[in-house]
C-alpha cells in the first residue's frame, strides 16, 4: 500500500543518519535503510479502512502491533532499517485501543505503550487511535494579531473555570469563558500544559505522553473545538510544552526497547551520564536524532494538527544547559525547532521560559541564537513585585521601576514577556514571597483599598511598558485564591461582579495597550524614554513611541505613593494639548478611591527632564495616568 503524502512539518529524511550520544549508551542511530521498506512517518496514520504503525525500538529483535482490531492475533510489523518497524494494519480505526510486543533478543517479550499515542485510554494504559485530520473546523482563517499587540492572558483548564471547584475543568468549560475574554480585550490566551499526566491532578509539567492530551480535559476534538472558538473570537492559542524533563512516573518511554544502560537510567530516550539529571524528572537525550524528531513533531502538532498560534517552552534553561554547562544538543534542538516552525507557520510566537537574562534567547538562529520570539523576564517583575508590595512607601525604589520598564531583549519590545503574575509566582507552595498579589499586599483582607491599588499600580506598568504584557487568570477581578499545585479551589467567578470596577480598569488598560481607540499607537512600538524618575516622591514618567506624533506619543505618569499630587509638572515631548486616556484614580473603578480630577494637560514650550516642553498632570495615590495628543 503506497503511503499517503504528509504534511510538511513530518519530515521523513530525517529518520535516518548518526549523531552524538552520552558515553554510557551505544549508538543506534547508524545503519543502512532497507529500500524494500517503504518509510513511513513516526506513530500512527489512519488512512481509509486501515492504519500505519511506526515503532522506533531498535533494541528490539521484533515488534507486533495488537489491538482492538485484533485482539489474540498481533500483527508483526516489518524492520525498515533504521531501528524502526512499520505496517499498515486493515480494519484498525480511530477510537481503537492498541498497544505493541517487542520481542527481546534472549525470547523474552515486552508490552510497551505507544510514546507517540494521540489519545490514551486511562484504564487499560493502551493508546487509542485518533483521525487527526477528521475535526471539521469552522475558522479555518485566523490570523493573531503580530506579537508587538498582543496581550496573553495564562490560564490552567483544570481550575480556569470548575463547577465542581475539584480541579474538573475541561476544555468545554474554558471555552464557556471566551466571550468574557473577548470583552475583557485580551487577543491571546496561553494554556498550561495540557500533555497526558499521572494521576487526577497536576500543573501540566510533568508528562507522560507528549502527543496525548489529558483525558479529563476532554477529547481531543474537544482540544481542537475550543481553538476553533478562540479563533472565532478574535482569540489566538499558545500552547504551553514541556521538554526539558519527561514524567515523573508512568513514562511509557522508560527503558523502552529493554535495556536501561545502567541503574537509574531510562534507555534510548535519556541521557545515560550526568546529563540526566534536571531535578524535576529525566532529560531526554536530544543528541539523538530520533529525540530531535519526537519533540519537532510535537511541537509541530500543536501548530500544525491543533491550529494553535505559538508555543511557550518550559524551562529552557534545562534543555539548553545540563550538569552545569551548555548543552550543545539542546541548542541544536531548539535552533531546529524554531526554525521548523517559524519556516512552516509564518506568524507562530514562540515563547521561552529560561529566566536567566540571556539576550542570545532571542537572537536569530542566523547569528547563533536560539530564534525564539520572545522570552520572560524575570528583570520586570522581581523589581515590580520589590515597590508594590511594601507596607512603607519608602521601601520603594523608583531606580529600580525605572530599571525594570527599560529593560529588553534585541532593541524589540515583543522579544520580552512582562507580568505581575503567572503560575509561578502566584503559587505559596515556591515560597513566602509568593501569591497573588492582592494577598502579598493585604494578606488579612486581600481586596481592600490597598491591594485594589497597588495591584492595579503593577497591572498598569505591565500594560505600558515595553513588551507583551500577560495576566494570569483571575488577576483583573483580584482573584486571591491560592494556586497549589495539588487540588485546589476552582476560581471565584462572582468577583467579577463584586470587582466589576476593576475588570472594567482593566478593559480599559487593554484597550489602550492595543490602539484600539487609535490614540496610543505608541504603545505597540520600540521606543522608549523614562524621562523622569522622582525616588523621593516616588514618581516616575515614560514616553512610548513608534513614529511619533499625535496618536502616536504616549506619556505614562505613575505615582507609586499614597500622597496625591493635584499638580506635578513633568516634562512633555511637544507642545499643544494631552488627553488624559485612562487615570486610574477614578471613582468609576471603584467607590473608595480618591477621584483625583486629572484633566487634560496643556504643555507650555520649556525644557524640562530632557522633553522641550512641561505640563502639570494631577495625580492620584498609587494611580497611572496615561496622555497622547
Amino acid at each position: 500500500m503506497a503511503f499517503p503524502a504528509r504534511l510538511p512539518w513530518l519530515a521523513l529524511t530525517c529518520l535516518v543518519g548518526a549523531c552524538t550520544v552520552g558515553p554510557v549508551a551505544p549508538d543506534l542511530d547508524s545503519g543502512t535503510v532497507d529500500s524494500s521498506v517503504e518509510l513511513a512517518p513516526p506513530g500512527t496514520f489512519i488512512d481509509a479502512g486501515s492504519v500505519a504503525f511506526r515503532l522506533w525500538a531498535p533494541h528490539a529483535t521484533a515488534v507486533l502491533v495488537e489491538g482492538d482490531f485484533n485482539a489474540g492475533s498481533p500483527t508483526a510489523l516489518a524492520p525498515d532499517g533504521t531501528g524502526a518497524f512499520f505496517g499498515w494494519v486493515v480494519g484498525a480505526d480511530a477510537g481503537q485501543r492498541y498497544h505493541y510486543l517487542l520481542q527481546e533478543s534472549d525470547g523474552g517479550q515486552l508490552l510497551r505503550q505507544d510514546p507517540r499515542a494521540l489519545a490514551v485510554d486511562l484504564t487499560s494504559g493502551d493508546g487509542v487511535l485518533y483521525n487527526p485530520s477528521a475535526f471539521a473546523w469552522s475558522a479555518s482563517a485566523f490570523q493573531p494579531a503580530p506579537a508587538s499587540a498582543q496581550v496573553i492572558y495564562e490560564l490552567h483548564l483544570a481550575t480556569f473555570n470548575d463547577a465542581s471547584g475539584n480541579g474538573a475543568g475541561t476544555w468545554a468549560s474554558a471555552a464557556q469563558k471566551l466571550p468574557y475574554l473577548q470583552s475583557l480585550g485580551v487577543n491571546m490566551v496561553e494554556v498550561m500544559p495540557v500533555a497526558q499526566f499521572p494521576g487526577a491532578y497536576s500543573w501540566g509539567y510533568n508528562p507522560t505522553f507528549p502527543f496525548a492530551l489529558e483525558n479529563r480535559y476532554g477529547t481531543p476534538d474537544d482540544a481542537k473545538a475550543f481553538v476553533d472558538a478562540a479563533h472565532a473570537a478574535g482569540i489566538g492559542v499558545i500552547a504551553d510544552i514541556v521538554h526539558n524533563h519527561w514524567g515523573g512516573a508512568d513514562l511509557p518511554m522508560w527503558c523502552f526497547d529493554g535495556p536501561c544502560f545502567g541503574t537509574g537510567n531510562g534507555g534510548i530516550y535519556f541521557y545515560t551520564d550526568a546529563r540526566r539529571e534536571t531535578g524535576f524528572g529525566p532529560r531526554p537525550d536530544y543528541g539523538r536524532v530520533q529525540i530531535r524528531d519526537y519533540i519537532v513533531d510535537n511541537a509541530m502538532m500543536f501548530l500544525g494538527d491543533y491550529r494553535m498560534d505559538g508555543l511557550r517552552w518550559d524551562s529552557v534553561v534545562n534543555i539548553r544547559r545540563a550538569a552545569g554547562v551548555d548543552l550543545p544538543d539542546g541548542w541544536a534542538l531548539l535552533q531546529r525547532a524554531n526554525a521548523t516552525a517559524h519556516a512552516q507557520r509564518p506568524g507562530t510566537v514562540l515563547i521561552a521560559e529560561d529566566l536567566q537574562g540571556d539576550a542570545r534567547i532571542t537572537a536569530t538562529v542566523a547569528s547563533g541564537g536560539l530564534g525564539f520570539d520572545s522570552q520572560w523576564d524575570p528583570s520586570f517583575i522581581y523589581p515590580m513585585k520589590a515597590a508594590l508590595l511594601p507596607a512603607s512607601d519608602a521601601s520603594r525604589d523608583m531606580t529600580q521601576v525605572a530599571a525594570a520598564i527599560s529593560h529588553g531583549f534585541g532593541g524589540a519590545q515583543s522579544q520580552r514577556v512582562i507580568f505581575t503574575e503567572d503560575h509561578d509566582m502566584v503559587a505559596p507552595q515556591n515560597g513566602p514571597d509568593k501569591g497573588r498579589l492582592p494577598a502579598l499586599i493585604s494578606p488579612a483582607t486581600p481586596g481592600d483599598y490597598f491591594a485594589r491599588k497597588r495591584s492595579t499600580l503593577g497591572a498598569a506598568l505591565a500594560l505600558t511598558s515595553p513588551g507583551i504584557p500577560m495576566l494570569f487568570m483571575g488577576q483583573e477581578f483580584l482573584e486571591s485564591t491560592p494556586f497549589p499545585f495539588h487540588p485546589g479551589p476552582a476560581m471565584d467567578w462572582s468577583k467579577v461582579a463584586t470587582y466589576s470596577g476593576i475588570v472594567s480598569m482593566y478593559q480599559r488598560m487593554i484597550a489602550l495597550r492595543r490602539n484600539l481607540d487609535g490614540t496610543t499607537a505608541g504603545l505597540l512600538g520600540n521606543h522608549l524614554s523614562v524621562f523622569h524618575v522622582n525616588n523621593a516622591a516616588k514618581v516616575i514618567a515614560f514616553h512610548r513611541w513608534d513614529k511619533g506624533g499625535p496618536g502616536d506619543d504616549v506619556v505614562v505618569a505613575t505615582n507609586f505613593s499614597n500622597k496625591a499630587f493635584a499638580s506635578y509638572i513633568i516634562g512633555l515631548p511637544r507642545s499643544g494639548t494631552w488627553h488624559v486616556r485612562f487615570n486610574a484614580d477614578d471613582v468609576a473603578y471603584s467607590p473608595d478611591f480618591k477621584g483625583t480630577p486629572s484633566a487634560d494637560v496643556t504643555a507650555n514650550a520649556g525644557g524640562r527632564d530632557g522633553q522641550p516642553a512641561n505640563g502639570s498632570v494631577a495625580l492620584g495615590p498609587y494611580a497611572t495616568v496615561i496622555l497622547s495628543q
